[in-house]
């Protein structure tokens, strides 16, 4: 299990294969893309900084987490680094299990952690010229079931 930077394309083949396991029957891949909109305003690309030694290992201490609390055999997050165009894949999370509700779970905590806790900053280029650093304000909410 592990928490990655890329500074390149993610290779979701090869992200599926290291979650590979005899015991496991579900996997869930959760993918997430640059598109063309953010808050009403048309995004042309975006870029992402990352303070990869804080990152890496707050990432690695998401997925131990999310470990303790489902019952899974694999689990990963790659995160990429840098300049990203209009659908590149800018997040990848990854969780296999026994059953899909432990994969779905641990899925969802991992990728709501790592926005909510990963020292990564967004920039933002947009259609008319202004070019922003923005911040997920919805990322970091907590849900009522996460708060029991």
């Amino acid at each position: 299990m592990s928490f990655l930077i890329a500074h390149d394309t993610i290779d979701r083949e090869a992200a599926r294969r290291m979650l590979e396991a005899p015991g496991c029957g579900a996997c869930v891949l959760f993918e997430g893309w640059v598109r063309d909109h953010n808050e009403g305003r048309a995004v042309e690309r975006l870029e992402y900084e990352v303070y990869e030694p804080l990152a890496i290992k707050e990432g690695n201490a998401i997925i131990a987490e999310a470990r303790r609390r489902w019952a899974i055999g694999n689990a990963l997050c790659i995160h990429r680094s840098g300049p990203l165009e209009l659908t590149d894949l800018a997040v990848l999370v990854g969780v296999a299990s026994a059953h899909r509700d432990e994969a779905f779970a641990a899925a969802r905590f991992i990728i709501d952690e790592a926005k909510r806790r990963l020292p990564i900053w967004k920039k933002e280029f947009y259609s008319d010229g202004a070019v922003e650093w923005v911040n997920c304000r919805r990322c970091g909410h907590v849900h009522a079931e996460d708060a029991a």
